[in-house]
């Protein structure tokens, strides 16, 4: 008996052994968090065009993500704004909907379209109702970098080669700020003064990469915004574009948007009567 109590013992051992070496197998197997139906939006801003995120292109499409670089006209908020709905109506799933610079304003604007889940602002405004770029950076010194915006004769404005290199993109290689600056795309000054209607961020999670030494948004302002809207905040030492200096960083941030899953509600939502 005492034989045939130690072979049950023996074989209750093995058969749970084997079990959690299954369950083992099972979940070293499973697959990531599949991000195949999501598409990320790309809207770039002022002094740029949609070329300032192909680094970042490049390392989400490695990570499975479709990708649309929106072209802004930039010659108006609602232009912007009309151009950026076309690129997510044009998307059949979740969007992540990612803004840098000024075109932080057009995702507060459109960004409650129903294909976007997320929004990232990469040293972007983040604008309240009916606050415009002028009324958020009133309160702020003025940045470094504003000193080389130089207006055409019909209130375009432009960057200059000098405050590209020195101020919008400090930490980038010179070779490539001269291709900026003569790419970039001119961007009515009255834009500036445009306000939202809406303020996108107030529904969506969002993220906010916080670029240090930026001589073009104030890094103070830039805090500001990032914790009004309670973004999970990335904080970086770059210029104005740390997609180009520091592309793998701010991509895993709008990986981390792309992935992300709300917790579901534990407690039912509360009637307002």
């Amino acid at each position: 008996m005492k034989t045939l109590n130690t072979f049950i013992r023996t074989a209750a051992l093995v058969a749970t052994v084997s079990s959690l070496a299954a369950a083992a197998s099972t979940a070293a197997a499973a697959p990531a968090a599949d991000t195949r139906a999501t598409t990320v939006v790309f809207v770039h801003g002022a002094f740029a065009d949609g070329s300032a995120w192909d680094k970042v292109i490049a390392l989400l499409q490695s990570k499975g993500l479709h990708v649309v670089s929106v072209q802004n006209p930039l010659s108006s908020l609602a232009d912007d704004v009309a151009a950026t709905r076309r690129a997510l109506d044009k998307q059949a799933g979740p969007v992540v909907l990612v803004g840098h610079s000024w075109g932080g304003v057009v995702i507060s604007e459109i960004g409650q379209h129903e294909r976007v889940k997320a929004l990232v602002y990469v040293a972007a405004f983040a604008p309240s109702e009916n606050q415009s770029v002028a009324d958020l950076a009133k309160d702020y010194p003025k940045p470094e970098g504003s000193s080389f915006i130089v207006a055409d004769k019909d209130g375009f404005l432009t960057l200059t080669p000098e405050g590209m290199s020195k101020h919008f993109a400090q930490d980038v290689p010179a070779a490539q700020t001269r291709i900026m600056a003569a790419t970039q795309g001119p961007v009515s000054g009255k834009s500036f003064e445009d306000k939202v209607t809406v303020a996108a961020w107030r529904t969506r999670p969002s993220w906010y990469i916080l670029s240090e030494q930026d001589h073009m948004i104030q890094p103070a302002l830039q805090k500001a915004m990032a914790q009004k809207i309670s973004a999970r905040i990335v904080t970086l030492p770059t210029s104005h574009v740390p997609q180009l200096s520091r592309p793998k960083q701010v991509a895993d941030a709008i990986y981390a948007a792309a992935v992300y899953q709300p917790k579901p509600d534990v407690h039912p939502p509360t009637t307002r009567r």
